[in-house]
């Protein structure tokens, strides 16, 4: 297929990985960038995404169109955007271009984040919504969505691999370790683990917020280095004895992308129990789970000195995200499969001429 894909595309993306699959399933790709259109002002760029309103939307919109009736592809892509008008899409759709738009976060849930008001107006507008959430088919059916399909987040096989041969705790300088961001009360429980328990914690992310969601002695002691992308990333997860991986309790997790990057990574997972992790590992063998702070601090006391332990299930982790497909090659074949269903019912002689 010939796919506008419409996204914040930058090397720290996930939307770029994404892009990336399209082209390795042998699809042609048109990027358009909405970085573009991100105001530089920073006041400004508050107000734009607070809003969805102003010059940069009226710009967004107006040049999608253009590009859409220059290339006339089959298929529009829009990968977390929330700046697109519901007149936007019907025009595209009316040129026998099918939509689709990808959503990783809960514009449902409960921590209410700005920047929703005109996304929530075009779900009912797109062809097919795929979302992370059991619960958000059911959203976004009752607020009027034509197809909707769930896709577990996935890591990116060209990125997040594993370790070469040999790799061992000689190489891992992070004992308890956790990359990511301080949301829910991951602060307070990183900050028992080094204060009450007197591990050895390692906390990588956006210093200005983990600084505000740790007290100053736990964020000194246990704060490494800033936010973490590409191979400094994956070689971070390889040089932890242990990779901590929370759920967004806040969003409504059912899994997290991390969970399946850790594990393409072939290193050790230590993540939040729960339905959906469960499913896609089996636990203690593929991946080890905790539900509650005395668990946490019991899972890591029991398996930090057993390194055998640690790297016979890293590997039998590894092992099941690959053959089950929790990359983004199989993630998004899978979108693109219910895409070719609606082609065909709506433009029959279309599919059948390509």
């Amino acid at each position: 297929m010939k796919i506008l894909y419409a996204t914040i595309l930058t090397p720290n993306d996930t939307s770029l990985y994404r892009l990336w699959a399209l082209e390795r399933l042998g699809h042609q790709v048109i990027p358009f960038n909405a970085l573009d259109y991100v105001p530089t002002n920073p006041l400004l760029s508050k107000i734009a995404y607070r809003l969805c309103a102003g010059p940069a939307v009226d710009n967004l919109n107006r040049d999608l169109l253009r590009v859409a009736e220059a290339e006339r592809p089959d298929l529009l892509w829009t990968d977390k955007l929330l700046w697109v008008r519901p007149r936007t899409i019907d025009r595209i759709r009316a040129m026998s271009i099918a939509t689709v738009s990808y959503m990783i976060d809960n514009p449902f849930g409960p921590r209410r984040d700005p920047g929703w008001r005109l996304y929530m107006q075009t779900i009912p507008h797109y062809d097919l919504h795929v979302v992370q959430r059991d619960k958000n088919i059911l959203d976004y059916t009752a607020r009027g969505a034509r197809d909707v399909i769930k896709i577990q987040t996935a890591y990116e096989p060209t990125l997040q691999f594993p370790p070469p041969p040999g790799w061992s705790d000689a190489d891992r300088d992070r004992d308890v370790s956790f990359i990511g961001t301080p949301y829910d009360d991951r602060g307070t429980t990183l900050t028992r683990l080094w204060r009450e328990h007197h591990l050895s914690v390692a906390v990588s992310g956006n210093p200005k917020a983990w600084a505000r969601a740790m007290p100053p002695d736990a964020y000194k002691a246990t704060f490494r280095i800033g936010e973490l992308f590409l191979d400094d990333y994956r070689k971070a997860i390889w040089g932890s004895r242990i990779n901590l991986s929370f759920l967004t309790h806040s969003n409504q997790d059912e899994f997290v992308h991390k969970s399946f990057e850790i594990a393409g990574c072939g290193s050790f997972l230590l993540a939040e129990r729960s339905e959906g992790h469960l499913q896609r590992f089996k636990e203690d063998e593929e991946a080890v789970f905790f539900s509650t702070f005395d668990e946490l601090v019991a899972k890591i006391k029991k398996y930090l000195p057993d390194e055998a332990a640690r790297q016979r299930i890293a590997a039998a982790g590894y092992l099941r995200a690959s053959r089950d497909g929790y990359h983004n090659d199989r993630q998004v074949a899978l979108i693109l499969e219910r895409v070719q269903s609606i082609l065909e019912k709506k433009f029959p002689q279309q599919v059948s001429a390509r």
